[in-house]
């Protein structure tokens, strides 16, 4: 890519985004939002990439929208301009076909923690700080914030991080179940290419449907998420991959996944 807002790396079925406005502390704008998606664009259509990280550079991971930029704008411009290019960015991030990891590196504030809310595995390091601090500006989280956070934690904690805006410590957000774990800061990009790695050796067809069925399901009653499972797993069962999984079980064996 010959734009540096956002930086793309490889390794074998692992790529790295890494959102690169370190200056800002990866503030978001509308031209990082463009980036980001021609970015996924790259992405999206490779094949051979089957587990996507996202990282920032420098200090932070996001630290929040660009307030200068915010405070630029009025109510209709932003709702149909910023506010809907970022929330179909995250919805896109969300329901993306193959697995995202976050490798939360510094603060991960406003539009950094409502990312990390559409990504589906979140390791931090310990110098990570996640929060959604729109409040002290007399505003509210306006990404996705809002609806996914609610979703994701017991609904008092969920206010009660919102209305009073405060900072949460890496191991607080592991302990509310915001992420997964935290590890050294020195270790985060091994701890998270390790975890890919592992994700990327599965059958991309079937975490593809996989991933489909938890995002679907979980929209969903209990009773019409179970019956999407049902035919979701009935799919897997016509692929190659599924029983190339079961024989090299009976024959002891690694399995050969290729997408079929």
């Amino acid at each position: 890519m010959t734009d540096d807002t956002i930086l793309l790396a490889r390794d074998g079925g692992v790529a790295t985004l890494t959102i690169n406005r370190p200056d800002t502390l990866n503030a978001v704008d509308i031209f990082t939002i463009a980036a980001m998606n021609r970015a996924l664009d790259e992405l999206e259509s490779d094949p051979e990439v089957r587990v996507i990280i996202f990282t920032g550079a420098g200090r932070a991971f996001i630290a929040g929208g660009d307030i200068a930029d915010l405070n630029s704008r009025q109510g209709l411009p932003h709702y149909q301009e910023f506010a809907e290019d970022i929330h179909r960015l995250f919805r896109r991030i969300e329901t993306l076909d193959k697995p995202t990891i976050g490798a939360v590196n510094g603060f991960a504030l406003g539009g950094g923690t409502e990312l990390i809310l559409s990504l589906d595995i979140r390791i931090l390091s310990d110098k990570a700080k996640l929060g959604l601090p729109e409040i002290t500006l007399g505003l509210f989280p306006g990404a996705g914030g809002t609806q996914r956070i609610i979703r994701q934690l017991p609904l008092c904690r969920a206010k009660e991080i919102m209305f009073t805006g405060d900072m949460l410590s890496p191991d607080e957000a592991v302990s509310l179940g915001l992420a997964n774990r935290v590890v050294p800061h020195d270790s985060l990009m091994d701890e998270a290419m390790a975890t890919a790695a592992k994700i990327a050796g599965k059958s991309p067809l079937v975490l593809k449907l996989l991933k489909r069925t938890l995002v679907d399901g979980g929209d969903m009653p209990l009773a019409s998420a179970l019956r999407h499972e049902q035919a979701m797993i009935g799919l897997v069962l016509d692929s190659a991959d599924a029983h190339e999984g079961c024989t090299a079980f009976l024959e002891k064996r690694d399995a050969r996944f290729e997408g079929k």
